[in-house]
């Protein structure tokens, strides 16, 4: 560790948290000098000066990565929200209007957020030319801090104390399968059938174990299975299903077309999976940037509408 440097001015100190924010958002010294129009030795010098200030080391880099360390990780927490709230003071005392502004980090889902979630991510853009976005496919729950992130969109149970979780909509579920894949005669109409069936898991929600419940009378039904196919995604589950492979559930919103064109077959229509909700999820904070603000009100008027969703 070099030695403490000489103080700084409190705006010198201003830049150097925001250089280091930089470089954690961006994954890179070198990402972060193109980001702010500079040069790699000049980030890795303004990197030096903070930890000298600090007397701490904040990243620990390596010819193929740069990751924080513990002080590192509640640094850029502290920093993000003091630059944040740094902002939003300038902007009132000037009179100007809290507009969304700098770097929306998202995770959402692998599937969801590939197809139904652009429209408002299209929206927040060209709304606000000041905002860019990191765009982060993932079906886990990530580590907010750590990873830099503003939020998550998450479907299915949000299992972790201290986030916000706003629910959004919620995925109808039922099964499905290609014409004929049972034989002869009609498509099984009960749970007792349906487990006699080939077999398709998304072991993210299902995979030794079936529930199903009537959508009358809220009977459930619980059967086990012994799946010829296991997946995690949710498309190579409905395309195996196509294919004749086995029977499959599927949310609605991903079986529209090929249940209107007759590639596949809703079973037993009268018992269905338990909806899994959908939720926006961030860390709790005294002060939310506003691109995060306008983002999380976009994603409340988008997502209860996209067709094969139920209303929160």
């Amino acid at each position: 560790m070099s030695k403490p440097l000489k103080p700084l001015a409190g705006t010198d100190r201003l830049d150097l948290l925001e250089t280091f924010v930089r470089i954690v958002d961006a994954g890179s010294l070198s990402a972060a000098a193109r980001l702010q129009g500079t040069t790699q030795p000049t980030i890795s010098r303004r990197l030096q000066q903070l930890e000298g200030l600090m007397g701490l080391r904040l990243l620990t880099r390596s010819t193929h990565a740069t990751k924080l360390t513990e002080d590192g990780e509640r640094c850029y927490e502290h920093a993000k929200e003091l630059l944040e709230r740094w902002h939003a003071i300038e902007a009132d005392l000037r009179g100007v209007q809290d507009s969304p502004r700098g770097l929306l980090r998202v995770m959402v889902p692998s599937v969801f957020g590939q197809s139904q979630l652009l429209a408002p991510l299209v929206t927040l853009l060209k709304q606000h030319p000041e905002v860019s976005v990191q765009w982060l496919l993932s079906d886990r729950m990530p580590d907010f801090v750590a990873e830099g992130l503003d939020c998550a969109v998450r479907i299915g149970a949000v299992d972790a104390p201290g986030l916000v979780a706003i629910r959004l909509a919620a995925l109808p579920r039922f099964v499905v399968s290609a014409p004929g894949l049972w034989g002869g005669g009609p498509p099984p109409a009960d749970p007792e059938a349906l487990a006699q069936l080939p077999w398709l898991a998304l072991d993210t929600f299902y995979r030794d174990e079936v529930l199903l419940h009537h959508v009358k009378t809220g009977a459930a039904r619980r059967f086990a299975i012994h799946p010829r196919l296991y997946t995690d995604h949710l498309y190579a589950l409905c395309n195996a299903a196509m294919a004749g492979l086995g029977v499959g559930i599927a949310s609605a919103w991903a079986v529209t077309e090929p249940l209107a064109d007759g590639r596949l077959v809703q079973l037993a229509p009268d018992w269905v999976a338990p909806p899994l909700p959908i939720s926006l999820v961030y860390p709790p904070a005294r002060f939310h940037p506003a691109r995060l603000k306008a983002f999380i009100q976009l994603m409340r008027a988008h997502v209860p509408g996209i067709a094969g969703v139920q209303p929160p």
